[in-house]
């Protein structure tokens, strides 16, 4: 297992574990591969693109893509996307990737790590396990066009 900087050349391999990923229960996600590369790419073309994969062997078996923003105290990272495949979860790959972006972060000068999930999803419990605190002061707002 290691963790590296994700670029350009990861997307397709990326969208496939993305796929693999989401587009099963309790998701159910319809990505085409086609969609899915779209989709990473326009995470990973930002001007402050953050990224990572986990790997074993050559293979990629998770990845998270997030951004950094500048906030009135210090910058921030969001996480936009985080994802392994379902044959890796239940190793501890999701937290090692979030553990190596709060290391990252912290030596970079960062001062949170910000994300968005669904809460009647398991990655809501799987964030509230690692101490990602649930601030119920926000709200997400949304308008169907």
């Amino acid at each position: 297992m290691d963790i590296r900087p994700l670029t350009l050349s990861d997307i397709e391999q990326c969208a496939s574990v993305y796929m693999q990923a989401y587009n099963q229960p309790p998701w159910n996600y319809n990505f085409t591969k086609e969609k899915a590369i779209k989709y990473l790419t326009e995470y990973a073309d930002r001007t402050r693109f953050v990224g990572f994969v986990i790997t074993e062997g050559e293979a990629i078996v998770g990845a998270m893509l997030g951004h950094s923003k500048t906030w009135w105290t210090n910058d921030l990272i969001y996480v936009d996307e985080l994802f392994v495949t379902p044959n890796s979860r239940g190793k501890g790959y999701g937290k090692k990737l979030l553990d190596h972006v709060e290391n990252y972060g912290m030596d970079q000068g960062y001062e949170v790590i910000t994300l968005m999930t669904n809460k009647h999803m398991p990655a809501f419990e799987f964030y509230k396990h690692i101490d990602y605190i649930h601030a119920e002061h926000f709200v997400f707002l949304f308008k169907p066009l």
